[in-house]
C-alpha cells in the first residue's frame, strides 16, 4: 500500500513538473526568444507594470490588452523605448495559450522569487 501511494505521488510531482517546464519552454518560443534577440529586457517590462498596476490580476490584464494590439499607446514602455527597440507585432495565438503565457511570464520575473528574507 504504502509502495502505491509513494508511486501515486511520485508520479503526480513528475506531471505537475513536466507541465511547469513546458509551460517554461512555450513561454521561451513564443515570447523570449524575440525578447532575447532583440535585447529587450524583461526585467523591466516586468517591473514597470508592477510599478504601474501592483497587482498580478491587473498586470495580465494589461499585457494581454497590449498582446492583442501591440500600439505605443497600449504600451508601458516610454516613446525612447521604440526608438530602441522594434514595435512587437501581434501574436497569432488564441486567448488561453496568450493567458497561459503572461501567467508564466509573472510566475518567472516575478519580485517576491527574489527576495531573501534575513533568517
Amino acid at each position: 500500500m504504502e509502495k502505491i501511494i509513494f508511486f501515486c505521488t511520485l508520479l503526480l510531482v513528475s506531471l505537475y513538473a513536466e507541465e511547469s517546464l513546458s509551460a517554461k519552454q512555450q513561454l521561451q518560443n513564443n515570447c523570449l526568444n524575440c525578447h532575447t534577440e532583440d535585447q529587450i529586457p524583461n526585467d523591466l517590462i516586468f517591473r514597470r507594470y508592477l510599478m504601474k498596476y501592483s497587482t498580478e490580476e491587473a498586470m495580465s490584464k494589461a499585457i494581454l490588452k497590449y498582446l492583442k494590439d501591440p500600439q505605443q499607446k497600449n504600451s508601458i514602455m516610454p516613446h525612447p523605448f521604440f526608438s530602441k527597440f522594434p514595435m512587437k507585432e501581434a501574436l497569432n495565438l488564441n486567448d488561453a495559450t496568450l493567458k497561459k503565457n503572461i501567467h508564466t511570464f509573472l510566475e518567472t520575473f516575478a519580485v517576491k522569487k527574489k527576495l531573501v528574507l534575513p533568517q
